[in-house]
């Protein structure tokens, strides 16, 4: 009986006592393709004259492979990790970008409400009336018992009015942040 022989004879026979070894090394689930992997080992041998014990040189083959199997493992979960992680940040960036935008919508949104509050009565009705409800100046005008020259004009004033009112807050912002970033700088 030849050595090759000898090595599948022997792996054959140890196949069982080297699944337990395994199974207590990496999950049930690898045991088998672990398995595999040493029986392939065992064919890739070219020259088995060094082997003198064969189950001996079977459960260390399996075992070498079983750890590596276990060091790939770790890095795929340290892989994954990563990647989970750099995800969790893209996510948490994108939301914290998502607040500030509806934090910054929502003070913008305040001082134009600030701003309509500050137009003439007349003019405030007639610019609402266009640019919240969406009437016609026929129809702001019919309502208002003014021409639609006039509700025209009142528009326009509300447009201009709220536009300045927006820029000064826009500019007084801007130069209340200037000075925290000198003071914290």
């Amino acid at each position: 009986m030849s050595v090759d022989s000898t090595i599948h004879n022997a792996y054959m026979t140890a196949r069982n006592g080297i699944a337990k070894m395994l199974s207590r090394i990496v999950p049930p689930k690898e045991v088998d393709d672990i398995l595999q992997d040493t029986y392939v080992r065992l064919c890739q041998v070219k020259d088995t004259s060094h082997i003198r014990e064969p189950r001996s040189f079977l459960y260390k083959t399996a075992r070498n492979l079983a750890y590596d199997h276990l060091k790939r493992a770790d890095i795929r979960l340290i892989d994954d990790a990563i990647e989970a992680i750099d995800e969790l940040d893209s996510q948490q960036n994108d939301l914290e970008d998502e607040t500030t935008r509806q934090m910054a919508s929502q003070q913008e949104f305040a001082h134009f409400c600030d701003a309509v509050r500050l137009l003439p009565p007349q003019c405030r009705r007639a610019f609402v009336l266009k640019k919240v409800y969406g009437h016609t100046q026929k129809d702001i005008a019919s309502e208002l018992g003014i021409s639609e020259k006039t509700v025209e004009k009142h528009i326009a004033e509300g447009i201009k009015r709220c536009t300045v009112h927006m820029r000064k807050v826009q500019q007084s912002e801007d130069m209340a942040a200037s000075v925290r970033s000198n003071n914290h700088g």
